[in-house]
């Protein structure tokens, strides 16, 4: 699996009170990052895209529960349904 696939099952699997100590740390970072940038201390501007992309995914996350399209317990559900299916061929 990629790195992003594992990071994004990492990130469901969290609470909704630690994604959003994890979208302010990395609201933080992107801020120390565009400041380093205008100072020139940034030699990869690719830094600044993962964060973004990073922030989005969190934002994402929450705002499905928040809709109650995604839940904790129904990620867990749906494992166990997707093992069964494979177990079954």
């Amino acid at each position: 699996m990629s790195k992003t696939g594992t990071n994004l099952e990492q990130l469901r699997d969290q609470p909704d009170h630690e994604l959003r100590q994890a979208l302010a740390r990395t609201r933080d970072d992107l801020f120390r990052l565009h400041l380093a940038q205008h100072t020139n201390q940034v030699t990869s501007s690719a830094a600044l895209t993962e964060k973004r992309r990073e922030i989005a995914r969190i934002l994402t996350i929450l705002r499905a529960r928040e809709l109650g399209s995604e839940t904790q317990g129904q990620k867990a559900q749906n494992k166990a349904q997707n093992r069964a299916k494979k177990a079954k061929s």
